[in-house]
């Protein structure tokens, strides 16, 4: 007598928060259809915490998801296709990559316009190499969380069920601590600042770009702290995000009016550097410090990519100025700091709508 299928139950990542349920379905179970995910919540099935839920239910981390046992495949078409084999230059590719390995554990550095996962036109991804990095291990590495594109990296690979499930609590208990550094246009009026603005998708452009919504964004924060500057034309910051909305760092610069260098998409031509400065992007996830399943902690720092090595350089920043204390400094959250903060970032929303008005009466 077989068994009966088990009701699944998942704990939602921190990279999953704030996004819709079924983009959720889409990202880790591919092989479930939209009409499978429609019936479920229809019929009660597909709960989240206990309550029914819809497909377009925006999700949170540490929510638990509860899905109905899967449904058997039909068809031989409706399988999942099969990975095609790693070349040896891929697996080179990915191998050279790695900063730290152990047990539970890979890091990697990975390198800018790499993109983390697959998605529309986009084939080749860190994802899609992840078999080059299995080594001795059983089973295929795991992502634990995601790097945009155009940044660069510490990125963490868990390398079984385990070790993913430990470090996606410690990410959803922040108790892990990310930095980044960036080289932004001109110099913040505070050294030492924390940005509590929320964010959410910006209407019209198919979630492919977010801003600052006081009323129908989440929550995001994040703290910045000048470590060189070159007069007032660009300053070098270490950022570190407390929480992990969908390119919260590059948001939060632009609207306090400092955009990242390179980033056009939230800094427009204003995010451009003259004088031999490259125009990619210039944000890098510096260092990762978690808590390790095998005991300890894991702390990994990870190099310049070239071209922001290149730009640090002309700029005359000294590198081993940059990794400060993590827990050291103060948080300047004064009332006058925070007060300063946000007129900077009233004053580049006002400045944004001025360019709209202008781009409008110019058609």
């Amino acid at each position: 007598m077989s068994e009966t299928p088990a009701v699944r139950q998942f704990t939602v990542a921190p990279d999953d928060d704030g996004i819709r349920l079924d983009r959720w379905f889409k990202r880790h179970m591919a092989d479930t259809s939209f009409n499978i995910i429609s019936r479920w919540a229809r019929t009660g099935q597909l709960r989240v915490d206990g309550k029914r839920a819809a497909p377009g239910d925006r999700i949170e981390a540490g929510q638990s998801i509860r899905v109905p046992p899967a449904e058997p495949i039909v068809s031989p078409l409706a399988a999942k296709p099969q990975r095609p084999p790693m070349s040896a230059e891929e697996t080179e590719f990915m191998r050279e990559l790695v900063i730290h390995k152990d047990a539970s554990a890979i890091v990697i550095n990975k390198p800018p316009g790499l993109a983390t996962q697959g998605g529309t036109r986009t084939t080749a991804h860190v994802d899609g190499y992840l078999d080059a990095l299995q080594f001795d291990a059983p089973t295929r590495p795991k992502l634990v969380h995601r790097l945009d594109k155009d940044t660069s990296g510490v990125l963490l690979v868990a390398r079984s069920a385990r070790a993913a499930a430990f470090f996606a609590k410690a990410l959803a208990d922040r108790t892990a601590r990310k930095v980044y550094w960036a080289l932004i246009v001109g110099v913040p009026s505070i050294d030492d600042g924390m940005i509590d603005l929320p964010i959410a998708k910006q209407p019209g452009t198919g979630g492919e770009k977010m801003h600052v919504d006081e009323a129908e964004g989440l929550r995001a924060r994040t703290r910045y702290r000048v470590i060189e500057r070159v007069g007032n034309r660009a300053a070098w910051v270490e950022l570190q995000p407390f929480t992990g909305r969908t390119h919260q760092l590059r948001v939060h610069m632009a609207a306090i009016g400092h955009p990242i260098v390179g980033d056009g998409k939230y800094g427009g031509q204003e995010a451009m550097l003259t004088g031999g400065i490259s125009r990619k992007m210039h944000l890098h996830a510096r260092r990762l410090r978690i808590d390790h399943p095998d005991g300890g902690r894991l702390d990994v720092v990870a190099e310049l990519p070239g071209h922001m090595a290149e730009s640090f350089g002309h700029l005359g920043f000294d590198q081993s100025a940059g990794d400060i204390p993590l827990d050291d400094t103060p948080f300047s959250e004064t009332p006058e700091g925070k007060r300063k903060l946000i007129a900077a970032a009233a004053k580049a929303r006002r400045k944004e709508r001025r360019g709209e008005r202008r781009g409008r009466s110019g058609k």
